[in-house]
């Protein structure tokens, strides 16, 4: 018997425009189960089911296989998780725009050649075909902006520090007009967004990342009129510019991820004019350890970040790091902590780790999250220790 609120097969691929036969696909793939299932076997969906679907469609319009998408999406309605998921995927099909774009222009380059000198200009060609490659970068796209997103929504959501991290650090680089200014890694360009309007109308800031998926993030989020601005991709351990060239650099989270840590500071101190200053900031070993006792009490063997980055460079010995390459090193602490009532901006958070976690929660999801709506219940208390190293040169 059909229950309230539910749909039948047949009546839930009419709402999507799809063929019955592609949701017993999806069913058999284990993309999208049926949310009841009777006795004789009759599968019903619900309202929940649907939007989970249009995101499926949507990722699949983009160009990802259904492997892909079974690993990018969540069996999970809540709006913390919808709208996240709805906002990347804006954001990639943004992306796709601007890669057809460039796609557009390079078959029409090649044309116009091969009509004006009746001869194919090969290096055209190959551009061409790189271009129609770009697609296969988006899966790490996608999954590099969800995980930013998901941790920057759990701080702005229930940090106990209202003035917010990136206007924090702002206030710390002490700007003023005529800097020329470097940020290493600098994401989808947040710290800039958030402080636009403090920033002095005469000063130059070149913005860097090793992701031209990230760098492109912050180009649009910041806007390419603003003259400002230069945006390069570059490994910051080959900085491209000559000695003396910044007054200050930024570092955001950034060093711990560096393979060779030492030689990302001489390229710092390099670039660096004689009395400039670098910016690093970095986490201690106490910060967000109530995360991952929380995980380790659901399962032991999960582990959320497979290298522990404050180990790597962190409050506890970035001093003794950095000190060979700098001079007037300080640390000051950002004061802040988290108190979170919800589960699901924290199991985003959980799943957005660097770790192994995925392996074991996954599959046990929905027992996941019953356990965390119980750890939250009332409010979960997580320590935050971080900051950042100010060094002159």
């Amino acid at each position: 018997m059909k229950k309230d609120g539910y749909y039948s097969s047949g009546e839930f691929a009419r709402m999507a425009h799809v063929t019955l036969r592609t949701i017993r696909y999806y069913d058999k793939q284990n993309i999208l189960k049926p949310s009841y299932v009777t006795e004789s076997g009759a599968r019903f969906y619900t309202d929940a089911d649907f939007a989970r679907l249009s995101q499926i469609l949507l990722l699949k319009y983009l160009g990802f296989s259904l492997d892909d998408i079974r690993e990018m999406t969540i069996d999970d309605s809540d709006y913390h998780f919808m709208e996240n998921s709805l906002n990347i995927q804006l954001k990639l099909v943004r992306d796709r725009i601007e890669q057809m774009q460039l796609v557009e222009k390079a078959i029409q380059d090649t044309t116009d050649a091969i009509r004006s000198r009746h001869a194919i200009d090969w290096n055209q060609m190959l551009n061409l075909i790189h271009l129609t490659g770009m697609e296969k970068s988006m899966k790490n796209q996608y999954q590099n902006a969800s995980n930013i997103s998901s941790r920057i929504n759990l701080h702005s959501l229930y940090s106990s520090n209202r003035q917010g991290w990136f206007p924090w650090v702002y206030t710390q680089c002490h700007i003023h007009p005529n800097m020329k200014i470097l940020e290493l890694g600098c994401g989808d360009g947040a710290l800039w967004t958030q402080n636009m309007s403090l920033l002095p109308a005469e000063i130059s800031v070149t913005l860097s990342d090793l992701s031209s998926g990230m760098l492109r993030d912050a180009r649009r989020a910041i806007g390419p009129e603003d003259r400002r601005f230069t945006f390069r991709v570059f490994d910051c351990g080959r900085i491209p510019y000559e000695n003396e060239s910044f007054d200050l650099v930024i570092a955001n989270h950034v060093l711990f991820y560096c393979k060779d840590i030492p030689g990302v500071c001489k390229e710092i101190r390099r670039v660096l004019k004689p009395g400039g200053h670098f910016i690093c900031s970095t986490y201690g070993s106490r910060h967000m350890q109530e995360v991952s006792r929380l995980v380790q009490d659901f399962d032991e063997r999960i582990v959320l970040s497979a290298d522990r980055l404050y180990e790597r460079f962190g409050r506890e010995n970035g001093n003794e790091i950095l000190s060979p390459y700098f001079r007037q090193i300080s640390w000051e602490s950002y004061e802040d902590s988290l108190l979170v009532p919800d589960a699901e901006p924290l199991i985003s958070y959980i799943l957005s780790c660097h770790g192994n976690q995925n392996q074991y929660i996954l599959d046990r999801y929905k027992d996941f999250r019953s356990f965390v709506s119980r750890k939250t219940r009332g409010g979960f208390y997580i320590t935050k220790d971080a900051g950042i190293f100010f060094c002159e040169k």
